[in-house]
């Protein structure tokens, strides 16, 4: 092989190049903090790396999901919390309406505080949060969930679905409740309600019902009770239900009937056609505006009969025990929503251990071990020196010099 000074030449400054290089490659790392700065200098990491960084940046997407799910939350439960001590205020004010002694004007006051509880209800119900959407709207939040129709009376006009959102890597959290779920339906339980039919004109009044045997037949069942005049002062009652009819008679002032595991006390004389319902609460259209709709119309109409009476004791009973419905079905759904908040701080737990383990493995991957680079810095200082010393003395050499 020929030797010359050229090819001496250029072997001296490639490898003085090559040592400039790999100085300058452990300078980089040094002044990024990274051994892998681009792809280049380790593929293998480099792919985990953008793996895992995905990784980082979907965890950091759910926890800002569950900050917007947390406020959304927060702010429904502190509502449920004011629309419980608007139907606890409504119930005290039922219980005060039965004293006996009490005047029509007495009742007209009453019905005007118990207007206001209404009106505050249903601005309750009608609530936004920070965004000026509709707690209790659903997916129609654009749109007050609650109006009223033509005769006053509140209906829902919102939406049956409730509102989603991902909080965790595979949990989908309802981040609210609907106007229906909360205003419109009774906890698993409520038991069964009795009502007096509209076009009732005796003194007939009841109380209960209540659960006499669970594992009866029909339990469970809605029934109708109706009333036939014998002439005698006596009726003939017949009770309707998914089963067939069930009759007996009725002395005309108090009586206790037992049907499908319930019992149905009755005081008081009913006209030919006078009807009751007894049903589960949930099959008897709850609505919590519809009863105290019931309830402030019954205050404010003037007791001046028996059968106005017997009218206001059955309307104060019904209304009585579907408010403490609705107020346990509130506090069923406040307690739901006290569970979504405390999942939430579980999964923000688990989130920011899963960003630890993140973070520890990207930089497991990618970043620099500064005493190793610190030490390779020197050597590869050590070696550009050599070479660039090389470099100088071959300057100095000349092949003609050998002859």
């Amino acid at each position: 092989m020929r030797v010359s000074t050229v090819m001496m030449f250029e072997r001296s400054v490639s490898s003085m190049n090559r040592q400039q290089s790999a100085f300058m490659q452990v300078g980089e790392q040094i002044a990024s903090g990274k051994r892998v700065v681009r792809p280049s200098d380790d593929p293998q990491a480099a792919s985990r790396a953008v793996g895992v960084s995905q990784s980082l940046a979907s965890n950091a997407q759910q926890s800002d999901s569950r900050i917007t799910a947390r406020n959304s939350l927060s702010q429904e439960e502190s509502v449920l919390n004011s629309v419980s001590d608007s139907l606890t205020r409504a119930k005290e004010l039922m219980i005060h309406a039965g004293n006996g002694t009490l005047s029509d004007a007495d009742r007209q006051s009453m019905a005007t505080e118990l207007r206001g509880v209404y009106e505050a209800l249903l601005g309750q119900a009608n609530s936004t949060d920070g965004n000026g959407s509709y707690l209790f709207g659903g997916y129609q939040d654009g749109a007050e969930p609650f109006v009223k129709d033509a005769s006053g009376a509140v209906q829902y006009a919102g939406s049956d679905q409730v509102r989603q959102q991902k909080v965790g890597s595979s949990r989908l959290m309802e981040v609210g409740n609907t106007g229906r779920d909360v205003f419109q339906t009774v906890a698993g339980g409520a038991g069964y309600v009795a009502r007096a039919g509209a076009d009732n004109a005796g003194t007939l009044t009841f109380t209960g019902p209540q659960v006499a045997d669970t594992t009866a037949s029909g339990y469970g069942d809605d029934y109708a009770i109706s009333f036939a005049a014998n002439g005698d002062g006596t009726f003939d009652y017949t009770i309707s239900g998914p089963d067939g009819d069930t009759t007996g008679n009725y002395d005309g002032t108090s009586a206790t009937l037992e049907f499908g595991g319930v019992r149905l006390t009755l005081e008081g004389t009913p006209e030919d056609g006078d009807a009751l319902e007894v049903g589960t609460a949930k099959n008897m259209n709850p609505d919590v505006f519809a009863t105290l709709e019931n309830m402030l119309s019954a205050l404010e109409n003037p007791l001046d009969s028996d059968a106005d009476k017997a009218a206001f004791a059955n309307t104060l009973s019904t209304s009585s025990r579907e408010t403490d419905n609705a107020l346990d079905n509130v506090l069923t759904v406040r307690a739901s929503v006290g569970a979504r908040l405390n999942e939430l701080d579980t999964l923000d737990t688990v989130g920011s251990d899963r960003k630890i383990s993140y973070t520890q493995t990207q930089s497991d991957l990618i970043d620099l071990d500064y005493t190793t680079a610190i030490s390779d810095y020197v050597l590869r200082q050590v070696g550009l020196q050599a070479a660039q010393k090389a470099f100088v003395d071959l300057q100095g050499t000349s092949l003609f010099e050998m002859m």
